[in-house]
Order: C-alpha cells, then structure tokens, then sequence
C-alpha cells in the first residue's frame, strides 16, 4: 500500500499542515541562488506560501563558501518553515543541520548513498537524478523519502514530459515510496496529478509568474485539485 500522499513527509516534519489523504501536494523549487539573491528569495517564497498549501520548497545553491550557503538557508528556513512546509537543501547535505532546514535533496544513488547516515532518521533524504528505473528503484531500497521524475539534467534539458508521466504512473501503481513529478509549466500540473504523483514540483512557473507568486501558487493550487481554472 502507498504511503498517503498527505502524510508523506510527516514523520521527519511534524509541523506540516494535515491534508486529505488522496490530495497531492505542490512542492516549489528556487532557482539557482546567491547571498544577493536570498532577500527577493524570501519575498516571493512568502507571497507563493501564503497563498497555498505547500508541502516542501526546494532551495538550489550556487557554489559558494560554506558560512555563505549556510546564511542563506537560515534566512529562509523560517520564511518556509512558518506556515508549515519543510525546507530541503539541493546538495550540500553537511550544512543541512546547521542551515536550519528540514533535509537535502540528493542527485542520484551515488549522492544519497553517503549522505544517508548524516540526515536519517530525523532529516529529509530526497533524491532526484534518477536516470533508469533501477536507479530509482537502489534509491528507495536505501531509504529515500521520495524519488523525483522529470527534472531537468546538467545540460539544462528534462526527459520528454510523456515519459515523465509514465514514470509517475509506473512508481504511482508499485511502490510505497513517494513521488514527486516535476512540472516545467501550470498546464502540466494536473496530468502528473492525475498520474499519482504524491507531490507536484514547480520552480519558474509559479515563482517568475509575471502574475506574481500568489497569484501563481494559487492556481497551480487548483490545478493540482484539477478544479477548473478560471
């Protein structure tokens, strides 16, 4: 049996907010952030969790020094944090801990393999990077709290959404493990719902909205319900 999707990250973040078991969960991803980046960060992240219920928010770091990654995390680990979502750290899982948030994002096996002993039990584990269906397999089998499909690769490129939404399906109908499916535009939120995704993940779509993030976030809400969109 699937874990419930509302329940997914529960255990490892008890001040995340209940929802229905059947109903998935947006899951918004930053882009690629500097020391220069964190304040406008913070502003947006708090327009978009205002306005939606917010499982998790992805936060990419740009290489830097280790006090720097770790001050951006404490900046907007209480911005996340507050209205009940869990903040994961793409990489760097030793600044986790210290940067205040609730886990890291691993980018395949090789990554998550080492960096399980440091985050479990009581941090996130997620991972991504998940190139064949083995691999996403080795990484539930190692105690990832979700597998991600469809994100984009080193080169900037992402499978073809179709094979996104079979990947979904296919983990959705077998395992226990979460899923998160990762939408590059509002319109392909509600095929990966409707595919069993426990969580739906979005970055540019919802936090670059001309709209702005609230307004953004408020829609991919309703398409993730698949309501109608006005």
């Amino acid at each position: 049996m699937r874990k419930p999707c509302g329940q997914a990250f529960a255990p490892i973040a008890p001040q995340a907010r209940a929802m229905p078991d059947t109903d998935p969960r947006l899951y918004l991803v930053t882009p690629v952030l500097t020391v220069a980046d964190a304040a406008a960060a913070a502003d947006a992240l708090s327009a978009a969790l205002g306005a939606a219920d917010v499982a998790a928010v992805l936060l990419r770091l740009a290489p830097a020094g280790e006090r720097d990654l770790i001050n951006i995390a404490k900046k907007l680990a209480p911005v996340v944090q507050a209205p009940g979502a869990a903040l994961l750290i793409e990489g760097f899982p030793e600044i986790v801990a210290r940067g205040g948030a609730d886990g890291a994002h691993l980018v395949g096996p090789d990554a998550l393999r080492p960096a399980l002993p440091g985050l479990k039990p009581r941090l996130i584990a997620g991972v991504g990077g998940l190139r064949t269906r083995h691999d996403a397999m080795v990484a539930a089998e190692l105690g990832a709290d979700y597998v991600m499909f469809g994100e984009p690769g080193p080169d900037g490129r992402r499978p073809p959404f179709e094979t996104v939404v079979e990947r979904v399906q296919w983990w959705a109908e077998v395992f226990e493990t979460p899923c998160v499916g990762c939408a590059e535009s509002l319109d392909e939120i509600a095929q990966l719902s409707a595919a069993g995704a426990d969580f739906v993940a979005v970055g540019e779509a919802v936090l670059a909205d001309p709209r702005g993030p609230a307004v953004a976030a408020a829609d991919a809400a309703r398409r993730l319900a698949r309501e109608a969109v006005p």
